[in-house]
């Protein structure tokens, strides 16, 4: 039992979406323009824990990923990102395992396909790759270059936006145990909104579900997200959010919290 929950965490904290308008995970079809960039620095404190024959199962994962976004014209963005982890396990009150490190490098590409002034309504292709530049002896990083594609829609009003994602990837493994343990079709999708409360604040919400990573779980990880984007100024915004598993495959809660700057 505590194997398959450490296998488990170690499945979500590789699971680091470099996405725009944190905190939410539902990416939108915006992109920078023509010579413009975005940085965003974004991180996520979370903790899931289990109780198997009395004894409590408790893993912390911390989360921080910068990425940064290049217009390569007004339509297409290409996208670098780097996560950074930390994870803990305790056995009880017994510390079994520490580890941190990079995770895997991602390179994608955004191309807004199709939009729409008068209906708001856009749609946006993302293909991406992982470069294998983490260590997946410690659980960071896949071992092995893998790829994913996920179709992007945006419905945009004066007052509100909804955004929907549906993706697949196709993980790659250099592990022999992970290529036994851990499934390499995922699928994933999610719905989010966004309300303009006022001119620099708004209220975002985000629900979303995919394929259990673990071949030993039928549960698919759900989760479900609220927060709030602030806008400093033009260039710059800062955000805070709150996540929380819709189910035990998902970690029981997070705190997120970052900022994006545009110049």
């Amino acid at each position: 039992m505590r194997n398959k929950f450490l296998l488990a965490a170690l499945v979500m904290i590789w699971a680091t979406p470099l996405y725009a308008a944190h905190p939410l995970i539902t990416d939108d079809t915006g992109t920078q323009g023509k010579g413009h960039f975005l940085l965003e620095i974004n991180s996520e404190l979370s903790n899931n824990k289990q109780v198997s024959q009395g004894i409590a199962l408790t893993a912390y994962d911390n989360k921080a990923a910068v990425s940064l976004s290049c217009g390569l014209s007004d339509n297409i963005d290409l996208v670098a990102g780097l996560p950074v982890q930390w994870s803990r396990l305790k056995v009880g009150d017994t510390l079994a395992s520490d580890a941190k490190g990079a995770g895997d490098l991602t390179l994608e590409v955004k191309y807004r396909f199709f939009e729409n002034h008068d209906s708001g309504l856009s749609f946006a292709l993302k293909p991406g790759v992982s470069l294998p530049v983490g260590n997946e002896s410690k659980g960071f990083g896949n071992g092995a270059m893998s790829g994913d594609l996920m179709l992007i829609s945006t419905y945009e009003r004066k007052l509100c936006s909804f955004y929907g994602n549906i993706g697949y990837t196709r993980n790659a493994y250099g592990l022999e145990q992970d290529k036994l343990t851990l499934r390499t079709g995922i699928w994933q999708a999610s719905l989010a909104a966004v309300l303009n409360v006022t001119t620099h604040i708004r209220s975002v919400a985000d629900i979303g579900l995919e394929t259990n990573s673990s071949k030993d779980s039928g549960i698919n990880p759900a989760y479900l997200i609220g927060g709030v984007i602030y806008g400093v100024s033009n260039n710059l915004d800062l955000d805070f959010g709150i996540k929380r598993g819709l189910n035990r495959a998902e970690a029981d809660s997070a705190v997120m919290a970052g900022m994006a700057l545009k110049f």
